[in-house]
């Protein structure tokens, strides 16, 4: 094994990177539980764009990102010393993971699809500026945070289409 690599192996924290992935699967476990069920019943009959993916494809999309997730607030939770906002980019880190277990909610448990519209406007808000902070502590967590956007906004644009053709 090169000894780049064996470096970053023996010091990566395994319990904490474990639990930050954890947590943010986690997130993303409770809200299938809205999800899966809604998936082959009423979400099956909703008028959708052109440019929907097939369902298959979220599931590990969204686990991807978890993970990518997870380790991004693991590289903040590890960097020393603490830097100023430290404090206030975990906060927003909870507080838009939040805010994606609440999309799963209200999109499909409560199947209000303009209020999901919404709400996704707020997540996509709270992951820029979570992505902002995390960009002054490490630039790796910032960069992991990148196919998150990336996906919120296809997703924020497809809810949108979703509520037109409804």
């Amino acid at each position: 094994m090169p000894l780049a690599v064996y470096y970053i192996v023996m010091k990566v924290k395994w319990p904490e990177l474990i639990a930050c992935i954890g947590i943010c699967l986690g997130v993303g476990f409770i809200g299938s539980v809205f999800t899966a069920p809604a998936i082959t019943s009423w979400y099956a009959f909703l008028n959708k764009p052109f440019f929907n993916p097939p369902n298959w494809i979220f599931g590990p999309v969204w686990t991807l990102l978890y993970i990518l997730m997870g380790i991004s607030v693991y590289s903040v939770l590890t960097t020393r010393p603490k830097s100023d906002g430290y404090n206030h980019a975990l906060q927003l880190f909870a507080l838009q993971l939040v805010f994606n277990f609440l999309w799963s909610v209200i999109f499909f448990g409560l199947r209000n699809l303009l209020a999901a519209f919404l709400e996704i406007i707020i997540l996509w808000i709270a992951i820029l500026l979570t992505w902002q902070k995390f960009k002054k502590i490490s630039r790796t967590a910032a960069n992991l945070l990148i196919p998150y956007i990336a996906w919120v906004s296809f997703a924020l644009i497809l809810n949108l289409a979703i509520v037109f053709l409804n």
